[in-house]
């Protein structure tokens, strides 16, 4: 079998996962790495034992034509880079959050449609098995009907104004990093449509001169009047759980964007705990999903689609009209 060639942009902590990742997958390999700095590059190039290394991402691609790209870079070079990739014909596979609004995400989209160019967002977490057996008791009737649900994910980032937390510049603010965790996992768990929804979100407590979302709180009300609430914050540490409460019992997902583990309570009693412990890296799920849909010549994955990252774009754009001081 042909070896399948990622090249990766961007040299942060991020794209280090990915290639550690690409090792445990067979068929793959990293066949090039580049970063606007040639030092960064060179060292990430050494560090991962990759063959090349580059200071412009166009050269990269046109000397390697790899079979599809990483994008591991922050979030405001997330559009430019995806359409440089589509217009080269190489697929896509775009860290979270892809896009900072929906006119982006609909630009990217038509074009690799037209091009017939598989592009994904990297919602690796869809993937992970302990995510993947909560939507399948949802979907058994395990807990009867879903009447509730609810997450929350935080962390206390380090309060720089120049950091990629909270520089617009750099496409900061809790909706991009870590609300899109919460938005993209609960609706595949669901897996039935919003049919409206309604946010407050907050800018509080953030370093000064940082126009950027700190704190949302979100309501989505699935198909069947199922409502459900979500908590993001990078000022503080919330309890990270995903739970989904039926007329006959419960599903919980401690840390459902990294976790490992998932329960099943049915009249108050535990009748499933599911435990992951095979994963040896939660980014492999995405790279082979990648892997197979650039082989079956598709444009998108039935499990990260071009419409979730659609919905959550659009989310994006109301997240920051909607927002307070």
């Amino acid at each position: 079998m042909k070896n399948f060639r990622f090249a990766v942009m961007g040299a942060g902590n991020i794209a280090n996962r990915f290639c550690d990742a690409v090792e445990l997958v067979e068929g793959c390999s990293v066949c090039a790495v580049a970063s606007k700095s040639r030092e960064r590059a060179e060292k990430f190039a050494a560090r991962h034992k990759l063959p090349a290394a580059y200071d412009n991402y166009e050269a990269m691609l046109v000397a390697e034509r790899p079979d599809a790209v990483y994008i591991a870079v922050t979030t405001d070079s997330h559009f430019a880079l995806s359409l440089l990739c589509i217009r080269h014909g190489v697929p896509v596979l775009c860290e979270k959050a892809m896009f900072r609004s929906l006119a982006e995400a609909r630009e990217v989209f038509a074009l690799a449609e037209e091009k017939g160019v598989f592009t994904m967002e990297a919602m690796w977490s869809r993937f992970l098995p302990p995510v993947n057996k909560a939507r399948e008791w949802l979907a058994a009737g395990k807990i009867g009907t879903p009447v509730f649900a609810e997450t929350a994910i935080g962390f206390p980032a380090q309060r720089n104004p120049e950091n990629r937390y909270f520089s617009p510049d750099l496409g900061g603010g809790a909706s991009y990093d870590i609300t899109v965790y919460a938005y993209e996992i609960m609706t595949y768990v669901m897996d039935r449509p919003v049919i409206r929804s309604s946010m407050e979100t907050f800018s509080a407590m953030k370093p000064v001169g940082t126009p950027v979302d700190a704190t949302n709180i979100i309501t989505l009300v699935f198909e069947g009047n199922v409502p459900a609430v979500l908590k993001s914050t990078l000022l503080a540490s919330p309890d990270e759980k995903l739970q989904i409460y039926g007329t006959e019992g419960k599903i919980v997902v401690p840390n459902s964007h990294v976790g490992n583990e998932a329960f099943c309570y049915r009249g108050g009693r535990l009748i499933e705990h599911f435990i992951d412990n095979e994963t040896k890296n939660g980014f492999t799920y995405e790279i082979e999903e990648v892997i197979r849909c650039v082989k079956a010549g598709k444009t998108e994955s039935e499990t990260a689609p071009h419409a979730m990252t659609l919905e959550f774009a659009a989310l994006c754009d109301r997240i920051y009209e909607n927002l307070h001081d």
